[in-house]
């Protein structure tokens, strides 16, 4: 099988991606230092470590990417429930990812603590927070957010979107949003293999 070219990611190798991630030990044992990450993703999901591969994507795209990833993710855990308050920081979320500005990036936030944090779309838009500028008040000192922690939240918000319903499920979740997060680092939207993946949220 031809290996996919993650043209959105810009680590020389796996390795790199993992500096700062917490990855369990059956994971770590599958890595090589001079892996690519589509190869090292490709042992994860080979070998079903779906939370870790999320982990290990979330990291190595873009915060942009990787946000629009987690966007993806809890707008099909929310598909059944289009009315729910859940969708508010999920839609800020994706306004920041149309346009990254620091009103949408502090909006989402303000959506997301609003929700308390909870569910996927909450996450997708802490995410978008975490992305960069600070994480203080605007009128306070500049506290700039550690450059790992827009992968933090985006696991957590694909992994709630794996587990939100139907958890016994959520293998096949874990298998669809991984497809729609390698075509993200491909270069796509994400959309395709969410459509080709039927409707099994």
């Amino acid at each position: 099988m031809t290996e996919p070219v993650f043209t959105k990611v810009s680590a020389p190798n796996a390795a790199a991606v993992c500096r700062d991630i917490d990855l369990d030990e059956a994971a770590l044992r599958l890595l090589n230092p001079e892996m690519s990450p589509a190869g090292f993703l490709r042992l994860l999901m080979e070998n079903a470590l779906y939370p870790e591969a999320v982990k290990f994507l979330a990291r190595a795209l873009p915060k942009r990417e990787s946000t629009w990833w987690a966007c993806l993710c809890a707008r099909s855990a929310l598909a059944n429930d289009p009315a729910s308050p859940a969708i508010k920081p999920l839609e800020l979320a994706e306004r920041w990812v149309y346009k990254p500005s620091e009103e949408h990036r502090r909006s989402a936030f303000a959506a997301a603590e609003a929700h308390q944090f909870q569910g996927a779309g909450s996450w997708a838009a802490v995410a978008a927070f975490w992305s960069g500028g600070s994480m203080a008040p605007p009128d306070a000192p500049a506290v700039p957010p550690a450059d790992n922690l827009t992968g933090k939240a985006v696991t957590g918000a694909v992994m709630l979107a794996a587990v939100q319903h139907e958890p016994e499920k959520a293998p096949e979740k874990y298998q669809r949003f991984l497809a729609q997060g390698i075509d993200i680092a491909c270069g796509g939207n994400g959309r395709l293999a969410s459509k080709l993946a039927g409707a099994n949220a």
